[in-house]
């Protein structure tokens, strides 16, 4: 294979091709393609643990689906805002336009045999896993063709056929599942690893220390994945934590710190965790600096703790869709028309969705009352009152 190499000039151009909505997932690239080179231009900063080459290898194809991917993510995030201000969504809705170089730079570098459970900001995680825009929208909606039925809207994604363990409500609660995972894939011999990604805001939780030191002690194949979006809902990381520097929060446990803004960097960060942990060297954090655009939830403006010169800066300088779109065409020589067409193929999947998801019937009632036990043995549910009494369903 032909290798060429790139290193970081001014980026300032986009990228495409277009892909049809069956060839989101599951990229692969020929054989015979030629790999780029490029160096990161963020160093990685190490704690106890010599890190990974500056140098990643890329592909003209890999470069448009992390793209499109990317741009999908974006627009169906957009899509879930104008939804929840139409009432079309009700609760707790947190979005994740401005991190989505995460989820796709990890995709990048694993399989979907490896697990991911993270917190309650999941749309992403779900498409990165191989979940559809409408499976999301359906279950943003409380739809039946939701991934989880319609009954775990927002903070309850989940697709275990590719090893994706949601969406979790409770702060923090994901790093101890993550860690019992891990656990489950050292006790099979499975040569994966799992992810548990959390928060700036969790990382101060107790249950992540209790999991990470028994992670440690078992030498569990396990990848802390903190997303530093720097504000702990309104609370800035200066404000909670004595130390930000959460990559080397593990103390005894390795940890790396790396630009989330840039997928190739994600991936070359990940690909360097997994060997790490899958070659029997126990867990290690990643702290992967990026920026959430809106704000904690949908009930959050995110402007009262933050000024919006500092989010119209972000989005400037280093947001993670215009960057990948240049990079795709410096290094990938993509045409801004094949870009083009692939925003306009991305807009149409995801209107698609909306439409569809709108479409969707309610669940069924008894739902209510289902998955409770896997066997229920004749159990009743109390209604309203103890007058109703209802039967539970496996």
């Amino acid at each position: 294979m032909a290798i060429r190499s790139f290193a970081p000039r001014s980026l300032t151009t986009p990228i495409s091709r277009i892909l049809s909505p069956s060839t989101q997932h599951g990229f692969s690239s020929s054989a015979s393609e030629e790999v780029i080179t490029y160096k990161v231009d963020v160093p990685f900063e190490c704690h106890r643990i010599d890190g990974p080459s500056e140098e990643v290898t890329t592909t003209k194809s890999e470069l448009l689906k992390m793209f499109s991917d990317m741009y999908m993510m974006r627009r169906m995030e957009i899509a879930a805002d104008v939804l929840y201000k139409g009432k079309f969504i009700r609760g707790f809705c947190h979005l994740y336009d401005g991190q989505e170089a995460i989820c796709v730079g990890m995709e990048a570098a694993l399989n979907k045999k490896d697990s991911i459970v993270t917190s309650y900001r999941d749309h992403c995680t779900h498409i990165g896993r191989g979940g559809t825009v409408f499976e999301v929208m359906a279950e943003l909606m409380g739809r039946f063709d939701g991934c989880s039925k319609g009954i775990g809207g927002s903070m309850h994604m989940y697709k275990k056929d590719a090893n994706f363990y949601g969406g979790n409500g409770i702060v923090g609660a994901q790093t101890a599942l993550g860690a019992g995972l891990a656990f489950a894939h050292k006790y099979r011999n499975e040569p994966n690893v799992a992810v548990a990604m959390y928060g700036d805001g969790a990382a101060n939780q107790g249950q992540l220390f209790e999991a990470l030191n028994i992670a440690a002690l078992w030498d569990l194949p396990l990848v802390y994945v903190c997303e530093n979006n720097h504000y702990g809902m309104g609370t800035a990381e200066w404000r909670a934590a004595k130390s930000p520097d959460f990559y080397t929060r593990g103390d005894y446990v390795p940890g790396v710190k790396a630009n989330g803004m840039c997928a190739l960097t994600v991936k070359k960060v990940m690909q360097f965790a997994k060997e790490h942990c899958t070659s029997g060297k126990g867990p290690i954090v990643l702290e992967l600096d990026t920026y959430r655009y809106h704000g904690h939830s949908m009930s959050d403006p995110g402007s009262t703790y933050r000024t919006r010169d500092e989010i119209t800066s972000v989005r400037q300088e280093r947001d993670p869709v215009e960057r990948i779109r240049k990079l795709a065409m410096e290094l990938g020589g993509h045409s801004v028309a094949e870009l083009k067409e692939v925003e306009k193929e991305m807009r149409h999947v995801v209107d698609t969705a909306v439409t569809q998801a709108k479409e969707s019937p309610l669940p069924p009632d008894d739902f209510l009352h289902k998955n409770i036990y896997k066997d229920p043995l004749g159990c009743m549910a109390r209604g309203v009152d103890s007058t109703v009494m209802i039967p539970l369903i496996a």
